[in-house]
């Protein structure tokens, strides 16, 4: 049986905390503070971290692949991130980031049988993805694959997150949502709160001022609840980037999805319940 787009959501569930634990974990504010960036927010490293594959890229660049992010908060960190540390140093610094975290994580579990099948089928199926029009998966494409499982494992989930993200910034253009309207949009429909989307750097006008273009397009109220309208075209948003994001794994076909799901439940388990992760973000994962 060919496998759903439902499929690619259930899958970048798993897989997303997984990935996130890169943006909260001590041992990488630790490596983000001994290249000299700033550990008070996790701003500066974030953008280091996750721009890194792209080189030395500018405000301009980093903004358009990021997409929901304020050109003014961008243009705080970027290319201020590499005056700090150049990228290839940062991505050095990643990756023993993110080995320390998963040692402190998974434990006993590092090392495990488990580990070992879910970084192969990973593997497998973030070779597979389509690049084509992708720029943050097909930056994190060009990177050498590590050594050690768990590590690739990492390596996989931030290529397929980013290859999801990638074409989920597709649908939402095609949809005409900008990147303000975006996230306008998905508080609506109750994704998260809107505090949790302040923390994209939109000011209150900017925030107003896409409000009531998705007002004169009929797709939220007065009091900023999606209508009818509204609500089906995120409908539409989520279902193009589920079929979008799905390519990837069907090269795993149902059983190697069924092997994956069993065999990264340790990881998933390790990041979800480490504390580290915020319990409500800006991609609604546990609310849509």
């Amino acid at each position: 049986m060919p496998l759903q787009p439902a499929t690619a959501r259930q899958l970048w569930h798993l897989t997303e905390p997984v990935h996130a634990v890169l943006y909260y974990a001590p041992e990488v504010f630790a490596e983000a503070a001994a290249l000299g960036y700033a550990t008070d927010t996790r701003w500066p490293s974030y953008f280091a971290w996750r721009a890194a594959p792209l080189g030395a890229a500018g405000a301009k660049a980093v903004g358009s692949a990021f997409y929901s992010f304020a050109p003014s908060m961008v243009a705080e960190h970027v290319p201020a991130a590499w005056r700090v540390a150049a990228p290839g140093a940062v991505l050095d610094a990643r990756l023993h980031a993110m080995d320390a975290a998963y040692r402190t994580l998974l434990g006993d579990d590092l090392g495990s049988p488990e580990i070992a099948e879910a970084a192969e089928l990973a593997r497998t199926a973030a070779e597979a993805a389509d690049l084509g029009g992708r720029p943050l998966a097909a930056a994190n494409a060009e990177l050498p694959w590590a050594d050690e499982p768990h590590l690739v494992l990492w390596q996989a989930a931030t290529r397929l997150r980013e290859h999801r993200g990638d074409g989920h910034v597709a649908a939402l253009l095609n949809a005409g949502l900008d990147p303000t309207e975006a996230l306008v949009s998905f508080a609506a429909i109750g994704a998260a709160g809107r505090a949790t989307f302040d923390s994209r750097g939109w000011s209150e006008q900017e925030w107003a001022d896409a409000a009531e273009r998705l007002r004169s397009r009929g797709l939220i109220d007065a009091d900023g609840i999606a209508t009818e309208q509204g609500r089906a075209l995120r409908q539409t948003v989520e279902a193009r980037t589920d079929e979008l994001a799905l390519r990837p794994w069907t090269v795993l076909g149902e059983r190697g999805v069924e092997r994956f799901t069993e065999a990264i439940t340790p990881a998933w388990v390790a990041a979800v319940g480490s504390g580290l992760l915020p319990a409500e973000n800006t991609l609604g994962i546990g609310r849509v």
